[in-house]
């Protein structure tokens, strides 16, 4: 299968795609075509495990670019803890996409990219850019810590995500570089941008990107929607997941999943006050703006990059995005309210990303007159955001072993301004 850059200028294969991760004209790779799987895989879908899924959907999009027994090897690394679907109440679910080693939704798609950046590289030296709001650094800096000949480059916003999300960025050392930028996600992802289509640096080294940008991160993300439902196909109701977004990446993988033959009933792209794309939906123009700071920083994301990969799937039409998507955005203080609701409730616990999705479904069910079961992504422990989280429900919440051992570690960072050639600078010298 080739792979086409959204702005047409470019095609390749797989294995360009990943270790590129932009394409030269500034684009973003997608698949020629989504594959499509047959009648067999979705009827025999509830007796497949999780790694049997992500094998036989990887290998749609890999070919015979890599080999069967490569490929199984990866993904049972990639996917060996748990990703259950949690019931919060009779129709809502929450799929827990949280048991990975960074306890974020990023584990799977960082730890797939890793590997496949690892097995196409061949041993030879790279530099991986990754910008993050949150939880994709520390997913990247866990997937590629210690991998041999590949030096990972982590631009986060200063004072911008939470304090354990900043330990688990600034802690590993080794081949893990945090770049602390005082400026917004934004302003990261420009300078990520910036680094990967700058011709000198080009000349001198193997770039690549780490962020959603990359396909290696949005294919292995398709994952666990067929897994969401070979777990609640038994209940034989239409499924509809919320997905909180930011960047996109993780509702486009969800795209591809239904597009490949997953029957979804319906997306909800939950966000919070950064609602580019809920006014998109309503308006018909897209309009990018500042992002704006929130309790749930990991989608403070105001220009996200992924719109261009949903506009290449719906043809850049409005309406086409309007039959699989609706999409809403939520305050602050509704996320608060979600939060303390869910937990008086049904004695469940979200993290703020998850109970903006929470609100989605709740604001599709009223809009809505469809008998369904609701699925929210919960992206990330409610731990990761303990001050939040403990401020908003007024109890404590048990930190996991796993993010406990980085508060005991010392933040390694570098600072820098919003400044392009200064941070090109670091990475030359740090040749």
């Amino acid at each position: 299968m080739k792979y086409i850059s959204t702005r047409q200028q470019e095609e390749t294969n797989i294995k360009t795609a990943i270790l590129k991760g932009l394409a030269d004209d500034g684009g973003l790779f997608m698949p020629e075509y989504i594959p499509q799987l047959d009648s067999e895989f979705f009827e025999n879908l509830p007796n497949l495990s999780l790694q049997e899924i992500g094998f036989r959907v990887a290998k749609e999009f890999l070919g015979e670019s890599i080999s069967d027994d490569n490929l199984k090897e990866i993904i049972d690394e990639v996917l060996n803890f748990e990703i259950p679907a949690v019931k919060i109440s009779d129709n809502i679910y929450s799929l827990e996409l949280f048991h990975g080693p960074t306890m974020a939704f990023k584990d799977v798609g960082a730890r797939f990219m890793a590997r496949m950046m690892s097995y196409f590289s061949e041993g030879k030296p790279m530099k991986v850019i990754a910008a993050t709001s949150g939880d994709t650094g520390s997913a990247v800096a866990s997937g590629f810590f210690g991998v041999q000949g590949i030096e990972v480059y982590i631009l986060y916003p200063k004072g911008k995500v939470s304090p354990l999300q900043e330990k688990q960025l600034t802690t590993w050392g080794g081949n893990i570089k945090a770049l602390e930028i005082d400026g917004t996600f934004d302003d990261c992802q420009a300078l990520a941008k910036q680094i990967l289509s700058d011709e000198e640096l080009n000349q001198k080294f193997t770039l690549t990107s780490a962020n959603s940008i990359n396909i290696a991160r949005l294919i292995p993300q398709s994952y666990y929607y067929f897994w969401a439902f070979a777990q609640l196909q038994k209940l034989e109701k239409p499924i509809v997941f919320s997905v909180p977004s930011g960047n996109f990446g993780n509702l486009t993988a969800g795209l591809f999943a239904k597009k490949m033959g997953l029957p979804v009933h319906h997306f909800v792209a939950s966000t919070n006050e950064n609602d580019v794309v809920p006014k998109f939906l309503e308006t018909g123009n897209y309009e990018a703006k500042p992002s704006k700071q929130t309790i749930s920083n990991a989608m403070d994301v105001g220009n996200p990059s992924n719109f261009e990969r949903m506009g290449n799937l719906f043809n850049n039409d409005v309406s086409e995005f309007k039959k699989d998507i609706e999409s809403y955005s939520f305050s602050d203080e509704e996320t608060k309210s979600a939060m303390r609701e869910v937990r008086k409730e049904f004695g469940y616990t979200l993290d703020p990303h998850g109970a903006v999705a929470y609100l989605g479904l709740e604001k599709y069910s009223e809009k809505s007159n469809d008998d369904f079961v609701g699925v929210l992504l919960e992206t990330a422990h409610p731990a990761k955001f303990v001050e939040v989280v403990e401020n908003v429900l007024k109890e404590e919440v048990t930190i996991p072993e796993k993010l406990e051992a980085f508060n005991k570690k010392e933040k390694k960072s570098v600072e820098f301004p919003v400044d392009f050639e200064a941070v090109k600078n670091y990475l030359i010298e740090e040749k």
